[in-house]
């Protein structure tokens, strides 16, 4: 490793650093996803992830561990993929905890996304004579970190829109052709395999009415990976239509949430209640629930991620108010024609969808076809 040039040496811890905050997918919200490595001649004297649950922040984590094996870390290099706070919070100062531990060098895969804080760290750290380097594989920290980057910003979560299309670009078929409350697998099992990954990646999952009437989903988290809290399920409802008997409500332990209009009746309401589900009133917007609303309540509720796994009308309110952030679309090899179920309510097409995004990647996952990229950039 000292072979090394320095440049790589970097980007081989930072790449473990990384490694290690991926691991707390699922574990971390509402805080971000971070790892830090503690290294003194190339070798590792301590490293760790931020986990919610246990309070202590990365660089904690691998200060603690550096301790327990009998390591002192002085003129040690720290990795971290996201620059060291210097506020107080739920613990110290992270900035303050490096400069009592006397490491030499901090090196940071990119820095706070909060404007107000952003850069204090650093400043902190070199005003007591560290060498500060930031910016090492800077791209995949903060993809690891979007939903955190646009909450802290917005107060409201990144809204990531999911859809498993024919190859002509239609969610599904024909209604008249379809037997109710039965799905239709567009995509093979790599591609819903892939879905599990992207909603155990999620705090919350939103879909409209019309998908619970048609297909009587159950939208869980069956990845089988760890998570902290359990995937919050989100319906918009505003008449409260949802059958008692649904899937979704059967299963319901604190983790349904439903909108609904204010003229929503308190019997249904109360009914709702009752089997598990907990019920929000929203003003309505232009005739519908008004989606501002929706998104605000959830970031109240400490949503950083959102994951639509609508219809057309869902995919058109949240596309025409440009509300969505991120867009995930599962090509199939199948083709539904003309009379089949359009992707997004109104003007959308997929292909036009597609031309306007940025930072675009496709994989195949077995038979089908992924599309990946960004309306916004969540740390813009």
């Amino acid at each position: 490793m000292a072979s090394l040039p320095q440049d790589e040496r970097d980007e081989f811890f930072m790449l473990r650093a990384l490694q290690l905050a991926e691991q707390t997918v699922g574990l971390a919200s509402p805080n971000p996803q971070v790892g830090c490595v503690l290294v003194r001649d190339g070798n590792i004297l301590g490293e760790g992830g931020h986990l919610y649950q246990n309070f202590d922040h990365a660089e904690i984590v691998a200060l603690k561990q550096a301790a327990a094996r009998g390591h002192s870390v002085e003129g040690a290099t720290a990795y971290v993929t996201l620059e060291p706070c210097s506020h107080h919070g739920r613990t110290g100062p992270c900035a303050d905890a490096l400069i009592n531990a006397r490491v030499a060098r901090v090196v940071v895969a990119t820095s706070d996304p909060n404007p107000l804080v952003s850069g204090r760290g650093l400043q902190k750290m070199q005003a007591a004579g560290i060498e500060i380097l930031v910016g090492v594989l800077q791209q995949r920290a903060r993809d690891l970190n979007d939903p955190f980057a646009h909450f802290i910003r917005t107060r409201t979560p990144l809204v990531t829109l999911k859809s498993a299309l024919s190859s002509d670009g239609k969610l599904a078929p024909s209604p008249a052709t379809r037997l109710p409350n039965q799905p239709y697998w567009l995509t093979g099992p790599e591609a819903r395999n892939e879905v599990h990954r992207l909603r155990h990646a999620s705090d919350a999952i939103l879909t409209g009415i019309g998908t619970v009437l048609a297909d009587d989903p159950l939208l869980t988290d069956r990845s089988g990976l760890p998570r902290r809290r359990p995937l919050l399920r989100v319906v918009l409802d505003a008449s409260l239509r949802i059958p008692l008997t649904s899937q979704i409500l059967r299963s319901a332990s604190a983790d349904l949430l439903i909108f609904a209009d204010t003229s929503a009746p308190d019997s249904k309401i109360k009914s709702l209640i009752d089997a598990g589900a907990q019920v929000e009133v929203i003003p309505q917007q232009n005739g519908r629930l008004s989606l501002p609303a929706v998104l605000a309540s959830l970031g109240e509720r400490g949503v950083l991620s959102l994951l639509l796994e609508g219809g057309c009308s869902v995919n058109g309110a949240f596309l025409q108010q440009n509300l969505v952030d991120k867009v995930v679309l599962f090509y199939s090899q199948q083709i539904l024609g003309d009379q089949a179920v359009p992707f997004a309510e109104g003007i959308f097409s997929p292909s036009e969808i597609e031309q306007s995004l940025h930072r675009v990647t496709r994989a195949s996952l077995g038979p089908d076809l992924r599309v990946e990229g960004y309306l916004h950039d969540p740390w813009a």
